[in-house]
């Protein structure tokens, strides 16, 4: 982990134009990730107005409502990582400097968040591979084949991991001097 603070750390200059391409993949994703709230919510209404008016539902459209949820989550927690909108522990970081701030996220990124998404595609990836390989299917009459929501967990956590080294390596540059924050810590309004 300490060898993606100091790669982060000796090149951050040379490697803004790679994180601003990732920053431009999370941004892709977060419009997705919004369409998906809608049509999410289109389907659920017409999913119980066709329920109500003629009777007739299928566990499919509850189904796909779900991986439409799973889609929201796994693509757009990239997006929120970005945006510097994740949801942090506000007991000091909110009273320290910017530049304190930025050695927590840089140090955080390599200490917690790496780790943490290394482990969930090691252990997603192949539970993924078995549902595609079982061409698994849900147990729900006229449900869903379900290796497609099931690959979105080591895709998603692939995708906060490369937003994660992007935001390394824009706490680097901004450490030193390179790089200004586009979007600065905002205090909780409690």
């Amino acid at each position: 982990m300490a060898s993606l603070v100091a790669i982060a750390w000796l090149f951050c200059r040379q490697l803004l134009p790679l994180s601003r391409a990732i920053d431009k993949l999370g941004e892709w994703l977060g419009v997705i990730a919004s369409w998906l709230v809608l049509l999410a919510c289109l389907v659920s209404a017409i999913n119980a107005t066709v329920r109500y008016l003629i009777s007739y539902s299928s566990n499919a459209w509850l189904e796909l409502q779900w991986y439409m949820f799973a889609g929201m989550v796994l693509l757009g927690a990239a997006y929120t990582l970005k945006v510097n909108e994740h949801v942090r522990v506000d007991l000091i970081y909110g009273a320290i400097s910017d530049r304190a701030r930025h050695w927590i996220d840089l140090l955080g990124g390599a200490i917690f968040l790496t780790p943490m998404c290394l482990v969930m595609i090691w252990f997603t990836w192949p539970w993924f591979v078995q549902a595609w390989t079982l061409n698994e299917s849900s147990s729900n009459a006229g449900g869903l084949i379900r290796w497609p929501v099931i690959l979105l967990l080591p895709v998603g956590f692939a995708l906060i991991l490369l937003q994660g080294f992007s935001e390394m390596i824009k706490r680097a540059a901004a450490l030193r001097g390179f790089h200004q924050h586009e979007y600065a810590y905002e205090k909780p309004l409690q």
